[in-house]
């Protein structure tokens, strides 16, 4: 049975004048309401335990599906394998996870996030910001190409459904590049290295798009009506985007 409001705003009133006794200062104690510290002491540890504990659930499941896309070469794997990988149950799954489309994109969000990490430590070992643009181009390429030696199956089966399907999803996944790319055109925009009215988030999203696009699509070997055995280099994806084919 609760007790009387009376009674418990007494308790509250002879709790604070133990602190007065014990402390120099005042020391409130609640921070709302009639909540004591305590408790939501309690509660905020209660939550980050938990919090840590899921986090630890959900990264055993990407990992998992990792390893078996890695062994597959393919994303063709089913959710009980998944479960069965992981040693953790289809509940706890699916506590987690609508289905196997947002287990991959969870993967797929990673792999753009380590991406994004690895470019921005790359570009920020150049003190020029046109150079510091120019190697975040040229990495993007880089990691953005098939392997000839693997398959990477969640950017060369998963990613074009994707973006079908789900292009707002995309849009989110790609959103921490977008705003890399964005910040490394805008210092080089300020430092007079673009044309005049570039709008460098604009500008980052059609450079963006396009390397991603070009890697991914032209392999090994050369671009659609080219020379089939010249392949794409990264120097000549950054002179395209940093000139474009037009004079002066």
């Amino acid at each position: 049975m609760q007790a009387p409001e009376s009674k418990r705003e007494g308790s509250h009133w002879r709790l604070a004048r133990v602190v007065d006794m014990t402390q120099d200062t005042d020391v409130p104690t609640t921070a709302t309401g009639d909540e004591p510290l305590w408790k939501q002491r309690a509660v905020e540890r209660s939550t980050r335990a938990a919090k840590l504990r899921a986090e630890q659930r959900v990264q055993r499941f990407l990992d998992a599906a990792q390893v078996i896309i890695t062994d597959k070469g393919s994303i063709d794997f089913t959710v009980q394998e998944v479960v069965d990988r992981s040693r953790q149950s289809l509940r706890s799954f699916y506590q987690h996870f609508d289905g196997k489309h947002e287990l991959l994109l969870a993967l797929f969000e990673d792999a753009l996030r380590r991406a994004t990490g690895q470019i921005a430590a790359a570009a920020a070992g150049h003190g020029d910001a046109a150079a510091a643009l120019k190697s975040a181009v040229q990495l993007l390429f880089e990691l953005s190409r098939p392997e000839p030696a693997a398959r990477r199956p969640l950017f060369a089966d998963f990613a074009p459904q994707l973006l079908l399907t789900h292009p707002a999803e995309v849009a989110r996944a790609h959103a921490p590049l977008l705003e890399l790319l964005t910040e490394l055109t805008a210092r080089a925009a300020a430092a007079g290295q673009l044309r005049p009215g570039t709008e460098p988030r604009r500008a980052a999203a059609l450079t963006m798009q396009t390397v991603m696009f070009i890697a991914q699509t032209s392999g090994g070997g050369g671009v659609v009506g080219g020379d089939a055995y010249r392949p794409v280099t990264p120097d000549e994806i950054w002179d395209f985007c940093a000139h474009g084919i037009v004079a002066g």
